[in-house]
């Protein structure tokens, strides 16, 4: 009867522990599995923050690059300001040498003829610029009359307004006509260039008076000078 007993106690004990063991087991199977995918996990993420320093070190590298390069262009921008202020300037003592050179050449030489294109003889209308046909006609008989006399000729030409409208406007009408003499002669008579000056005295310089509509028609003229 005792030895039933003691056997019925091993057995009921045994089927109680079994299950414990089961589990302690288990439990340490999921957390070795936890484990490994903690540790993945933390490798994962610091590949991710090596990968995050080295795009985050380029990116600065590029915008280093950027600047530089924008401060490359600012300084261009800047030279090619100076050289054409530089230009500018070159240029506008060129042309004042230059005159002066015309003045000297001017004073120093005798004036052979001088005809004079006004609107009052049928030229320049008021306001225009526009070359007519009959100041065309009186310069090709200066033309013609240097051919049968040739010599060494020197052309000046002056361009005039009345007072009529700002100053400004009317120094640059009378530079206009000037020149639409000067275009006809080399275009169509090949005058050098260098051998005609042109100037626009603008409204300084009336024939007439300017409070009669005859005396501003004859103030708005060009004057062609032949000098020997």
């Amino acid at each position: 009867m005792r030895k039933s007993l003691l056997a019925a106690s091993i057995i009921a004990l045994s089927v109680a522990v079994a299950p414990a063991c089961a589990t302690k087991g288990f439990v340490r199977e999921e957390v070795g599995t936890v484990n490994t995918k903690v540790d993945t996990l933390g490798s994962t993420v610091e590949q991710t923050q090596q990968r995050v320093g080295q795009n985050e070190a380029r990116i600065g590298a590029v915008d280093q690059k950027a600047e530089a390069a924008g401060k490359s262009a600012a300084d261009a921008r800047a030279a090619a300001t100076d050289a054409r202020g530089a230009a500018d300037k070159a240029a506008a003592a060129a042309n004042a040498v230059g005159g002066r050179v015309d003045e000297v050449v001017a004073a120093t030489r005798k004036l052979v003829y001088q005809v004079t294109l006004s609107e009052d003889q049928g030229n320049f209308t008021f306001g225009g610029a526009v070359l007519p046909d009959a100041a065309k006609a009186r310069l090709d008989q200066v033309i013609g009359q240097l051919k049968t006399n040739p010599q060494n000729v020197y052309i000046e030409i002056e361009g005039h307004t009345d007072n009529v409208g700002p100053t400004e406007l009317n120094e640059q009408l009378g530079l206009e006509r000037a020149e639409s003499v000067k275009r006809y002669l080399y275009e169509q008579h090949q005058v050098p260039l260098h051998k005609i000056n042109v100037i626009s005295y603008g409204e300084e310089k009336p024939v007439a008076p300017n409070n009669t509509r005859d005396g501003r028609a004859r103030n708005r003229r060009v004057v062609v000078r032949v000098l020997s």
